[in-house]
């Protein structure tokens, strides 16, 4: 059962989508919050699996709230739900450890599934998000794309590559016949190579170079 909060200072909307993902058999709504404060108390408390955090909230916003909880729980999986789509707002959550943007227009059941990869480990974008972030890469892209494969090991590419297929460190252990922590020493590596905070960001840059 994947135990979720949920986090947004619309009453109706927040009890409306308890509501559709209670129907889901392997979800579990745990607890709800007005605001980040009481987000990040609830965090502590209930120590859901996921979070489902709306950006702009009073008191302390979900960005706030997102960095906050990535901080002290980095095991509790955070997914971004709103209305807001701007730049700021995306990266700004993205770089504070949400490992999900969606919009408030995603179907239930799309939240439902996307829920269930960030479970697994896996990041999710709304398609009209993704374009924003490759943007932001850019610069990342324009030094790296030609020089990569002087940059990385022949193991670093194989790793990038399952990282953008959406495989998870046991996952891209098993398939190299490595161990997780022989992926972690590589994924800090190429961090720090690519100068990007996380995996995420990594995911979308090797999606966007070696496809």
């Amino acid at each position: 059962m994947i135990r979720l909060l949920l986090a947004d200072d619309q009453p109706l909307f927040r009890q409306g989508l308890a509501a559709l993902l209670s129907l889901e058999v392997d979800l579990e709504v745990v607890g709800e919050a007005n605001e980040g404060n009481e987000a990040i108390a609830l965090s502590e408390q209930l120590q859901p699996d996921i979070i489902l955090m709306d950006v702009r909230m009073p008191v302390c916003n979900g960005v706030q709230a997102t960095h906050a909880i990535h901080q002290r729980f980095p095991w509790i999986r955070i997914l971004v739900l709103t209305t807001f789509d701007e730049d700021e707002y995306v990266l700004h959550s993205l770089q504070a450890g949400a490992l999900g943007y969606l919009l408030k227009s995603t179907p239930s059941q799309e939240v439902a599934a996307a829920i269930r990869s960030l479970h697994q480990g896996y990041s999710q974008l709304d398609p009209t998000i993704a374009p924003k972030v490759f943007s932001q890469l850019n610069p990342i892209a324009s030094t790296q794309k030609t020089s990569y494969e002087e940059g990385f090991s022949v193991r670093e590419i194989e790793i990038l590559t399952l990282l953008a297929q959406g495989k998870n460190n046991r996952e891209i252990a098993f398939i190299l016949n490595i161990t997780e922590g022989t992926v972690k020493n590589h994924l800090t590596n190429i961090f720090s190579q690519l100068e990007v905070r996380d995996r995420t960001q990594s995911a979308l840059w090797a999606q966007k170079n070696l496809s």
